[in-house]
C-alpha cells in the first residue's frame, strides 16, 4: 500500500486525479461538438441541471474541458443519437455505448424490486403508450388535464407521472429537448440500431463501473466505485471484483494521512502527468470532478457549492454568480480565496483571464463583483476586471 505521507505526495495524487479528469491540459479531447463527443465517452455521464442562475451545469460541464463548446451542441448530440438521457445518481446525459448499463435499473423498477412512482398508473402507462405509437412523439405540456397545477415535479398531474414512470421502466426515451421541454418517443424508434441493448451480467456491470470510475477519476474509494447506488448484490460484486484485481496486482491501494484508502492501476502515479500552467478553471459545483463530496473532501479538504476555481492543481476559491439576462450582466455577488502560496498578481491576472471567457459563455457583456474575501482583494479584483 502506498503511504501519502508528504505535501508533495498529496500535490502529486491531486494532480493525478485533476488529469484523469482532463482539467490540465487545453483541449485534451479536441474542440467543438467533436471534442463533446469525446468528453462525454471519457467522463461517463453529465449531470442534467435545473438551476439557471448561470448557464446550466450540463453545458458548463463541457465548457470546462472543450474549446469552441457550445450549449446547442449538447441537444445536437442527443438528437443524433450520440448520447441519451437517463438516471445515475441524478438524471444526466450518458455515452449512447453505455446504454445497456441503463437496462438494471429500468428493469428493477418495471419488475417492483424499486420504485419511481410507488403506485404507478399502469393503465394510463397503457393509454399513453397507444397514443404514442399512433400520434407520434409527445411533450409532458402536450398532456390535458383539469387539475390545478401546482408547484414541483412530486405534484405533477397524473399522465405527467404516467409518462415520468414509462420512461423510467425504459418504454420511452427523450429524443428532442427545448430548454428543460422534454419530448418523449418509444424507445425503439429512438434508439440507434447498431446500440447493444442486451442485458449485462452482475459481473459485466462491475467491471464497467470499475473500469468507468478509474478511467475518469484516476482514484476511487470502494463506496465511491457505486457512488448512490443501493444494490447490494451489485456492491458485493464490485467489491469481489476489487479484491480479484489487487490479488492479481492490477490495482493497488492508496492511504491518506487521515487514513482513508483509495484504489488505482498499478502503477499509474509512476506515469508522467501534465505540466501546471496559470490558467484558471471555472467549474460547476454538478462537475463530476467534485460532486463526489467525501472524495473531494479527502483529496482537496473542501466541499463546493458554489463555483469552484481550481489554479495550478489547486482549488484555491469559489465564487456566487447570478447571471442578469436581461441587461447581459453577470454579477459575482461574492468570491472567497482560500489562503494560498501563489503571487497574487499571476492568480488576479488568471482569475481576470478566466472571468473574459466565462462572461462570454453566460452570453454576457459586462461582470461586476460585489465583494471578495480575503476584503483587501475586492478593489483590485474590481479594477483588473
Amino acid at each position: 500500500m502506498i503511504k501519502i505521507k508528504t505535501p508533495k505526495d498529496l500535490a502529486r495524487l491531486r494532480r493525478f486525479a485533476l488529469d484523469s479528469q482532463r482539467l490540465l491540459q487545453i483541449q485534451p479531447f479536441g474542440q467543438g461538438i467533436a471534442g463533446a463527443r469525446n468528453a462525454i465517452n471519457h467522463i461517463g455521464y453529465v449531470q442534467i441541471d435545473t438551476i439557471s442562475v448561470v448557464e446550466r451545469a450540463h453545458h458548463h460541464v463541457f465548457y470546462s474541458r472543450v474549446p469552441k463548446f457550445k450549449p446547442a451542441m449538447t441537444n445536437h448530440m442527443l438528437l443524433d443519437g450520440d448520447i441519451f438521457e437517463y438516471w445515475t445518481h441524478a438524471a444526466a446525459f450518458l455515452p449512447i455505448a453505455d446504454f445497456r448499463f441503463s437496462l438494471p435499473y429500468k428493469h428493477a423498477i418495471k419488475s417492483g424490486q424499486t420504485h419511481w412512482y410507488r403506485n404507478p398508473d399502469r393503465k394510463l402507462m397503457g393509454e399513453l403508450l397507444v397514443r404514442i405509437r399512433s400520434d407520434g412523439p409527445i411533450r409532458s405540456r402536450d398532456l390535458e388535464t383539469n387539475t390545478t397545477k401546482r408547484e414541483g415535479w412530486w405534484d405533477w398531474k397524473p399522465a405527467k407521472k404516467a409518462l415520468e414512470q414509462l420512461y423510467m421502466e425504459g418504454d420511452l426515451m427523450v429524443c428532442d429537448r427545448e430548454g428543460f421541454q422534454k419530448t418523449y418517443n418509444l424507445t425503439e424508434r429512438v434508439l440507434p440500431s447498431h446500440v447493444d441493448t442486451h442485458m449485462p451480467s452482475m459481473d459485466e456491470f462491475a467491471v464497467h463501473i470499475v473500469d468507468q470510475q478509474l478511467r475518469c477519476h484516476g482514484i476511487a474509494s470502494l463506496k465511491g466505485l457505486t457512488y448512490q447506488r443501493r444494490n447490494s448484490e451489485l456492491r458485493k460484486t464490485v467489491k469481489s471484483l476489487v479484491l480479484e484485481r489487487l490479488s492479481q496486482g492490477l490495482l493497488e491501494q492508496v492511504q491518506l494521512a487521515s487514513g482513508e484508502v483509495f484504489i488505482l492501476e498499478t502503477g499509474a502515479l509512476d506515469k508522467r502527468l501534465p505540466r501546471l500552467s496559470n490558467r484558471m478553471l471555472i467549474l460547476s459545483p454538478f462537475d463530476n470532478s467534485v460532486i463526489q463530496r467525501e472524495r473531494l473532501r479527502s483529496l482537496f479538504q473542501y466541499g463546493y457549492f458554489c463555483l469552484p476555481l481550481l489554479y495550478r492543481g489547486e482549488f484555491i476559491g469559489r465564487m456566487d454568480c447570478k447571471v442578469h439576462r436581461k441587461d447581459k450582466h453577470l454579477e459575482i455577488k461574492s468570491l472567497y480565496m482560500e489562503p494560498y502560496d501563489f503571487d497574487d498578481e499571476l492568480v488576479i491576472s488568471a482569475f481576470v483571464d478566466a472571468m473574459i471567457m466565462f462572461r462570454k459563455f453566460q452570453q454576457c457583456d459586462s461582470v461586476s463583483l460585489i465583494e471578495a474575501n480575503p476584503k483587501y482583494l475586492t478593489q483590485r479584483l474590481r479594477c483588473a476586471i
